[in-house]
């Protein structure tokens, strides 16, 4: 039924457990794992070196927690045999470039964790997963964790 699993992870604890689902879900299924780690844009824009010295360790630093996330994902998927390649882009919105990631790789589920947010906190921070299930043309499954 899938053949291909995207599993986007921002390095958080709900993102581990997503992936767990969707590699034991991918090797039910004869599926691969893509997996996808989004960083966003650099947040501050300023003039002078303090601005490129800045630039270069966030990109540093974000850089460094995709290929641990990633990673994380890889070593799940070997385990159980399934198939994985991971990638690392940059984009205004993780629901952007998660949602653009199903397309291009043509993705036929997506897997992700809901850190749960309620209230206020929703509506200020927003929620990634509420706008992936609103606009995403294939399934998606949400795992939640407590």
């Amino acid at each position: 039924m899938f053949k291909k699993i995207l599993v986007p992870s921002d390095g958080s604890a709900q993102a581990h457990k997503a992936a767990e689902v969707a590699a034991d879900l991918a090797k039910t299924q004869g599926a691969s794992v893509i997996g996808i780690y989004v960083i966003d844009p650099f947040p501050f824009i300023g003039i002078g070196d303090a601005s490129a010295i800045g630039l270069q360790a966030y990109l540093s630093e974000a850089q460094a927690a995709a290929t641990e996330s990633l990673g994380d994902i890889r070593s799940m998927c070997e385990a159980k045999g399934v198939p994985f390649t991971g990638d690392t882009i940059e984009r205004g919105s993780a629901s952007d470039g998660i949602l653009e990631t199903a397309k291009a790789e043509a993705c036929d589920l997506i897997v992700m964790g809901s850190h749960g947010r309620r209230g206020l906190e929703a509506l200020i921070l927003g929620s990634v997963a509420q706008k992936v299930l609103t606009h995403a043309t294939v399934p998606v499954m949400i795992i939640k964790t407590k």
